[in-house]
């Protein structure tokens, strides 16, 4: 996972990765020109101890980087400088998942390939500040790995220390997969799967590996320990070389930077550090949950994305005016209109338009305001999914539609009891058949009834009225 840092990881170079222009953020650290000397970046070690502290893992005393040792064409030292045995973070857990370690590294350059068969190098990437997370062997489904790495990204996005978009790049998965016979404890050799630039790639290649590596045991091949990646389109893994193991890398402590002392308040307050962690997705889903009445459901939803959640809570505050004089349990009715309309109606909107919700027309004020218009009589939920298409569209409030359209909720029962009777006398059929003691049938003469009236019946109204009539 790439880290929102102003600089690279060992330099002053700029952390851009949208530079488009090749070896335009380079210096002699980047290039690894001799005697150029690496400085660590502090921004970088304060977000990977965040996370670890969001993750619940242990900091530890001492820390220090390694010198990773291998050849590529774009790692101009012939070494990554990383860490192994003393990270910054050791443990943690998410989601029930147990963590081993979570450790900065820098990034390679890339290499850029010709259509004339030529091969560049941009080292734009070089030293870019990475987080690796690595976890115990104990996930045993692609289902708990997606759950994981969508509760991953989410806490990352909570804290603010990565944009985690993987289209971008920000974030990248890797699956080490290994299987075992029925009845045996002991797993047989893992096979990692790179670059995984999705969940849905993620979990593809998980079920692949597992009948993969399944059907190669039943018929008595070796597993061997490799490097593959996935193919999207043919939506298999395939090889590409293999795997090293950790004592291939040659690791060796870094001589040119000192271990870092993590007790040392000068160089990091983990104190002040732990204390700027905002609410996390956990922990504000409780609270929704107990202070607003929502439903395991509604809250899941909503905390899934942290300005999501920050706009559900502009919306009760733009309510609470409101609800000033009525108690709590008519207060969390509204309350979980509120997050319907976001969860449901308004995330359909945002979906089908490609907007996000800081884009959307729709205001916080404007879906309290819908919500109070349904909670005081005034209209229909029915009538209120209408609402909202037009005030995206329009980029007003309910009732300045309402005004503008002629909207209203009728409850009087002259109207309803007109609608009724000429449901009733088209639908003789379902009149017999709810009068036979067939419930679904009252649903469906109540929604003619609806339908009749154009949603703007009061549904309440009309059930009391299709009640009394199909007496």
């Amino acid at each position: 996972m790439e880290l929102d840092t102003e600089t690279k990881m060992f330099c002053r170079c700029p952390n851009t990765s949208d530079e488009l222009r090749p070896n335009t953020n380079v210096c002699p650290i980047c290039l690894a020109h001799p005697g150029a000397m690496p400085v660590a970046n502090k921004q970088a070690i304060e977000s990977i101890l965040k996370l670890g502290m969001a993750l619940e893992g242990n900091i530890p005393e001492k820390a220090f980087f390694d010198r990773k040792s291998y050849f590529y064409p774009d790692l101009p030292k012939g070494y990554q400088l990383s860490q192994y045995e003393h990270p910054f973070v050791l443990g943690g857990n998410l989601c029930g998942v147990e963590l081993t370690r979570i450790h900065l590294e820098e990034d390679a350059g890339k290499l850029v390939h010709g259509s004339d068969g030529k091969t560049f190098v941009d080292l734009n990437r070089a030293g870019v500040p990475l987080v690796e997370l690595v976890t115990e062997p104990c996930i045993s489904s692609s289902a708990k790995a997606v759950e994981f790495a969508k509760a991953l990204q989410n806490v990352i996005r909570y804290i603010n220390i990565s944009k985690a978009d993987m289209e971008k790049g920000n974030m990248r998965l890797e699956a080490n997969i290994s299987v075992r016979p029925k009845g045996t404890e002991k797993l047989v050799t893992k096979v990692e799967v790179k670059n995984l630039n999705s969940f849905k790639a993620l979990e593809g290649a998980i079920e692949y590996e597992i009948k993969r590596q399944s059907k190669a045991l039943d018929s008595g091949e070796r597993i061997i320990q490799e490097t593959r990646g996935w193919n999207a389109e043919k939506l298999e893994t395939y090889s590409q070389r293999s795997k090293e193991e950790a004592h291939d890398y040659r690791y060796h402590p870094e001589p040119d930077i000192p271990p870092f002392d993590l007790t040392d308040k000068e160089f990091i307050d983990l104190d002040a550090l732990r204390i700027s962690l905002p609410e996390l997705p956990e922990t504000k889903k409780a609270r929704f949950i107990d202070q607003y009445g929502l439903s395991e459901a509604q809250a899941s939803s909503l905390i899934e994305d942290k300005k999501i959640a920050e706009y559900f809570e502009n919306c009760i505050s733009e309510s609470d005016e409101d609800l000033l004089d009525k108690a709590d349990d008519e207060k969390k009715k509204v309350y979980a209109s509120i997050a319907n309309y976001i969860v449901m109606d308004l995330r359909g909107i945002m979906n089908a338009k490609n907007l996000s919700v800081i884009e959307t027309k729709i205001t916080p004020e404007n879906i309290a305001d819908l919500a109070i218009l349904i909670a005081n009589g005034e209209l229909s939920s029915r009538m209120a999914k209408d609402l909202l298409a037009k005030m995206e569209e329009k980029g007003v409030d309910p009732r300045t539609i309402m005004d503008e359209e002629g909207i209203k909720q009728v409850s009087d029962e002259g109207p309803i009891l007109e609608a009724v009777q000429a449901v009733i006398e088209a639908n003789a059929k379902a009149v017999a058949d709810y009068k036979a003691g067939k419930e679904a049938s009252f649903q469906f003469l109540f929604g003619q009834t609806m339908a009749r009236m154009k949603g703007q019946g009061s549904p309440e109204a009309i059930k009391r009225v299709l009640q009394e009539a199909l007496r």
